[in-house]
């Protein structure tokens, strides 16, 4: 049976292929070209489905890879609808363009989302901590703290090394621990300590506050020598860097710090712009920046009232450049003291140019310790404006800040520096070198000194001017500056310069 109902079914295809051949020749057309147009339709429609099924595989290919990055850098998408996808219709968007894998995302990491409250009561160390985990394995991330929140941060530690072009973006308050009580013992040298740092810049609107009026009014008992229960004997600095390398401060604001605002610490390449600095006139030891050990520095377009020094420079330091700074009430800016317990120091390369400064201790100073050892050469003030400054101009060698200090030999050797266009006020003395007297200071330049007494004092003193050597050049004001630098300590190998580089010990700077 199935052998005929196979007979059969051949001989109607046979019939009916003859049938069509006999149409096909009378209407001129063969066979062959109708079989082919199938054969090629049925290829094109399946090459048409083939790639339509391409399509979509790319296309899921790309949504899970677009969902997995999404998913990577934020969790906040992890449950949200997919786009672009068709909707069985036929009428679904087109996929998006292919991701460029080549260009670099921001990631931003928020406190908040690391468990912060953000009330200024509830510690929010733990969450900075979290959050400076994360974002340090980034490139290119931002960790944020939020404007309009208060954090509380104990004592902590923010080390790399991080990848490339970490930011610290601080819009919101940053509070220190209030109690000097609250804080360990091994933390008492700095509140922020930011160590092996590399390509990292801390911005921002907001505010770090030190919170330093208990710490103060403990010095000032221990200064009346009612000394305090469990007072320490160290205050810690606010921000300070250490072994860090291309760092940027900018825009941010600092104040109450229990002692140093800003420090940076064996670093190098550092970019300090439009920051502000702020505590009472009154609060002791509260440095604004203090650098150490650190070379390559520009520090610009800020403003600095503390209780101590606008800008200390310290011994390792060199290729300093200060420029544009609005610094008072303080103690001005000032290298040193350098040299102490006979300790080595070298500083060179110190530019300071374009400063307002107003009722300070001084304006422009180098103090060292007796006994020390090495050099300070090669630093330049100019232009460089003084209101109601006690002693605007100022060499001290004999820097003690003690009641009484010995009398000892050596001395750090002072040499190349030039004061050009200092003027304004004074209120005590308007010009005061004391240098060495057994290593006097050469190559001192004054030139173009206009000092006045201010109107708001009446207890003046004359200039005191001991060992040092240089040159003048009107216009001085007062006269008696014109006194003040003794020739001999030039060019050439005069017996002061010899003197001079016989104690200079220049060979420990280098």
């Amino acid at each position: 049976m199935a052998t005929t109902i196979n007979l059969d079914h051949k001989l109607v295809r046979q019939r009916v292929e003859r049938k069509n051949e006999e149409e096909h020749r009378r209407s001129g057309h063969r066979p062959e070209h109708r079989v082919g147009h199938r054969v090629r339709g049925l290829t094109s429609s399946i090459n048409v489905r083939a790639t339509c099924s391409l399509e979509k595989a790319s296309l899921y290919n790309f949504t899970v890879r677009v969902e997995a990055r999404k998913q990577y850098h934020s969790k906040k998408n992890k449950h949200q609808k997919q786009k672009g996808v068709d909707n069985g219709n036929g009428s679904g968007p087109a996929p998006p363009p292919f991701p460029d894998y080549n260009q670099t995302q921001s990631t931003v990491f928020n406190i908040m989302s690391f468990g912060a409250k953000g009330n200024g009561v509830f510690d929010d160390s733990k969450a900075l901590l979290a959050a400076w985990e994360a974002a340090c394995e980034n490139t290119g991330a931002t960790l944020e703290i939020p404007s309009q929140y208060k954090f509380l941060i104990k004592p902590i530690t923010l080390k790399g090394p991080c990848m490339p072009q970490l930011v610290l973006q601080i819009d919101g308050a940053v509070l220190a621990p209030t109690r000097v009580s609250s804080w360990p013992k091994s933390s008492l040298f700095q509140w922020l300590n930011f160590k092996w740092l590399h390509n990292f810049t801390i911005q921002g609107s907001g505010t770090v506050d030190g919170m330093g009026f208990n710490w103060w009014a403990r010095s000032r008992f221990d200064n009346n020598k009612k000394k305090m229960k469990n007072t320490p004997d160290m205050k810690p600095t606010a921000l300070r860097f250490y072994s860090s390398f291309n760092v940027t401060v900018r825009d941010i604001t600092i104040i109450n710090s229990p002692q140093c605002h800003l420090k940076f610490d064996n670093s190098g390449t550092v970019l300090v712009d439009n920051i502000t600095i702020s505590s009472p006139e009154n609060s002791p030891n509260t440095d604004g920046i203090h650098l150490q050990n650190t070379q390559d520095v520009e520090i610009q377009h800020s403003n600095i009232s503390c209780g101590d020094d606008c800008v200390s420079i310290q011994t390792g330091c060199s290729n300093i450049h200060i420029h544009h700074i609005n610094c008072g009430p303080g103690h001005g800016i000032s290298l040193g003291g350098l040299g102490k317990d006979r300790t080595a120091a070298c500083v060179s390369n110190i530019v300071v140019e374009n400063i307002s400064i107003q009722n300070t201790l001084s304006g422009v100073r180098i103090k060292t310790w007796q006994g020390g050892v090495g050099s300070s050469k090669n630093v330049s003030f100019s232009k460089i404006q003084v209101c109601d400054v006690k002693v605007p101009i100022m060499i001290d060698q004999y820097y003690c800040d003690k009641y009484r200090c010995n009398n000892q030999t050596g001395a750090v050797a002072i040499s190349g520096i030039t004061y050009n266009q200092i003027i304004g006020s004074y209120t005590v003395q308007p010009i005061h070198l004391a240098c060495s007297t057994q290593i006097p200071c050469i190559d001192v330049d004054l030139i173009d000194i206009q000092l006045n007494p201010s109107s708001q004092s009446t207890a003046f003193q004359s200039s005191l001017c001991w060992n040092s050597y240089g040159k003048s050049q009107a216009p001085l004001l007062p006269s008696s500056i014109d006194y003040c630098l003794r020739s001999g300590g030039g060019g050439g190998g005069g017996p002061v310069r010899r003197i001079a580089r016989s104690h200079d010990y220049d060979y420990v700077c280098y």
